[in-house]
């Protein structure tokens, strides 16, 4: 299960980047080389790196990949870094429920603004914090449920 959600989180990362990285380039050749600017680029290109933004802060904290500071956790012994890992996982589990009620209720306020560029209700580029908080808490609840199937706390280290 892990892995397939790793794959799927790290391919919904990748195709953002890709579709960021596309519509860059075509807008800038239509822009420079037909002198033609394509008006809604920006604004995909802004909304795919929200996208992938969610899916790879969803990935690179299921991989233990995210910015952490490992001072306190070096200097104390691995029974006490094993519990700090499990409420900091705790704390990523309750931050994305957070992530996510916050995220539906700002898109139901203002997601039937239609976006300039694209003409197209907000609803569908901000859904990206609700995704994203969903993608969080599963994450976290994968890592947490690893705790319970880890051999160290059937070893009682």
């Amino acid at each position: 299960m892990k892995r397939f959600y790793k794959k799927t989180l790290a391919i919904l990362t990748g195709t953002s980047l890709f579709v960021i990285f596309a519509v860059v380039l075509v807008s800038s050749l239509s822009r420079y080389l037909l002198n033609s600017p394509i008006q809604w680029s920006e604004e995909v290109a802004k909304y795919a790196m929200i996208y992938g933004t969610m899916f790879g802060m969803a990935l690179c904290y299921l991989e233990g990949l995210h910015i952490r500071f490992t001072f306190l956790e070096d200097m104390v012994p691995e029974k006490i870094r094993h519990l700090l890992h499990f409420v900091s996982d705790l704390i990523a589990l309750v931050s994305g429920v957070v992530i996510t009620y916050s995220g539906y209720l700002f898109m139901m306020k203002r997601g039937a603004i239609q976006a300039p560029g694209t003409g197209i209700q907000m609803y569908y580029f901000q859904v990206a914090m609700v995704i994203g908080g969903v993608c969080l808490t599963v994450a976290a609840a994968i890592r947490l449920v690893e705790y319970f199937q880890s051999p160290t706390l059937e070893k009682g280290q």
